[in-house]
């Protein structure tokens, strides 16, 4: 019995833009909530929130950038690249909480109008949408991860929160019409909820090891069994260690192991170049394909199935 492996812990530098990020989103949060409080705008005041949070998962990203970069060790083989994926999912349930605590506060606001200096609102949010504009080009030049994806959705709740709060200050400057400032935070809120949740579905899959969604199990085997010299894959398994590194095991059943180095080079390029799975384990078998019937194996392809 043997193991091959195909390993790629490369993981893209990250930092400046989120740097860049982490102070432009401090400096504005402070603005921003001086200002929600002065003009009595619950939709400056749950864009500052939001921004504060922000500024925690921007923080939270950056840290799990540095550790991802850390190299593999005897305790940690991968290296910490998954601290990413953990980093993510924190930000999601973060997320969860701001908008949770904005939907409390919009209600409030509906049954309890407070007056609302509109024209202010408007002045600071709409530098709130050149800011968060900034952000999110300085985050855009990161390399795309579950974790930058995390911080560009925090940014991106406050660039829908800012345009949000200028049209709720431009409505209530112009008529007086107060219920526009919680109504449109909670508009806001269920965009942020629905992205929320479809990252949080991501992140969970990588930290249950589940198949990635843009791959079909049942179509790798097939690929790998269709290659000359293979009778059956079965044991597959497809993962992934982080966003940016699949991993993938399997026992390939062969007709002549002699021929095992060629077949592995030509299964690790098939990988490589139709899936984008460098992280490979493949364990060579001489096998009876009828003996598969009664084993309590997890997958089994043949070529023809």
């Amino acid at each position: 019995m043997s193991d091959a492996h195909g390993h790629d812990h490369h993981v893209g530098a990250e930092g400046r833009g989120l740097w860049v990020s982490l102070g432009l989103t401090l400096l504005f949060a402070l603005i921003e909530a001086g200002a929600g409080f002065f003009a009595h705008s619950l939709a400056l005041l749950s864009d500052a929130g939001h921004m504060f949070s922000d500024t925690l998962a921007l923080a939270l990203s950056l840290f799990a950038a540095w550790m991802a970069r850390r190299p593999p060790s005897a305790r940690h083989s991968y290296g910490l690249v998954r601290s990413e994926i953990i980093a993510a999912f924190v930000n999601g349930l973060v997320l969860l909480a701001v908008v949770t605590a904005i939907v409390v506060a919009a209600i409030e606001r509906l049954q309890h109008p407070e007056p609302v200096a509109g024209g202010t609102v408007m002045i600071v949010a709409a530098l709130g949408i050149v800011m968060n504009g900034a952000v999110v080009y300085a985050l855009s030049q990161e390399q795309r991860t579950l974790n930058t994806r995390s911080a560009i959705l925090h940014v991106l709740g406050d660039l829908l929160g800012s345009g949000a709060a200028v049209i709720a200050g431009a409505v209530i400057f112009f008529t007086g019409w107060l219920p526009i400032d919680p109504i449109l935070s909670l508009v806001i809120c269920g965009l942020i909820l629905y992205s929320t949740i479809q990252l949080l579905r991501e992140t969970l899959n990588v930290l249950m090891e589940g198949v990635p969604k843009h791959l079909d199990l049942r179509a790798v085997g097939r690929a790998l069994a269709e290659v000359s010299g293979v009778i059956a894959v079965h044991d597959l398994h497809i993962w992934a260690v982080s966003s940016g590194t699949l991993a993938l095991s399997a026992h390939i059943v062969v007709d002549d192991i002699a021929h095992w180095n060629a077949l592995l080079e030509a299964l690790q390029g098939l990988l490589r170049e139709r899936f984008d799975i460098d992280h490979v384990t493949l364990q060579p078998e001489l096998w009876d394909v009828s003996a598969a019937r009664g084993r309590p194996v997890i997958l089994i392809h043949q070529r023809g199935a």
